[in-house]
């Protein structure tokens, strides 16, 4: 950043007073401009036995697989943003949502927020962010395929809890 988004001066990166980490601050107004994690939301969509898969339309990771997720936009709620995203991205209608796991990536100023979700009805397709979206059975998951770790991990948590038959929300965080 080298410009305040209030005033149009120049910032400067420091510690702002009263704070312990540096930010960019405002040469001319003063305002603190603070930069956080950007929240990711998604479903891991269950239709029986199987789950539903998107193959990713954009970068990053084209042409790989992953579930149905994107960020989450102001004004609407976790919750929201995932059924929008499985909505967009797989034109999926989907029910009995709830929260699955969080999976905090600092590397990257991420945090995942995972819903375990039903198809609601029989009817997906491709958004115009996926170039096809798939029903797959645990030995069908494309593995070599997934377009992000958190994601291969959080399936392979998802079939260990499956196995157990006792699904608990998780918290995990992915280092690198």
């Amino acid at each position: 950043m080298n410009y305040c988004s209030h005033c149009g001066a120049s910032v400067t990166h420091r510690v702002p007073v009263g704070d312990n980490l540096p930010r960019h601050v405002c040469d001319q107004c003063g305002r603190v401009h603070y930069q956080n994690p950007k929240i990711v939301a998604g479903c891991v969509v269950e239709c029986g036995s199987r789950l539903l898969l998107c193959r990713r339309a954009i970068e990053p990771r084209r042409g790989l697989w992953t579930i149905p997720a994107g960020f989450m936009e102001n004004g609407e709620t976790a919750t929201q943003a995932a059924v929008r995203e499985t909505l967009e991205e797989a034109c999926a209608r989907v029910e009995a949502v709830s929260l699955y796991g969080v999976y905090n990536i600092p590397h990257i100023n991420q945090v995942y927020l995972m819903f375990r979700a039903r198809l609601a009805t029989a009817d997906f397709a491709p958004g115009p962010e996926s170039l096809d979206v798939t029903l797959f059975a645990e030995q069908e998951i494309p593995w070599d395929e997934l377009a992000f770790g958190v994601v291969a991990r959080m399936l392979r948590r998802y079939y260990e809890d499956r196995r157990s038959g006792v699904f608990t929300a998780h918290v995990d965080d992915l280092l690198r």
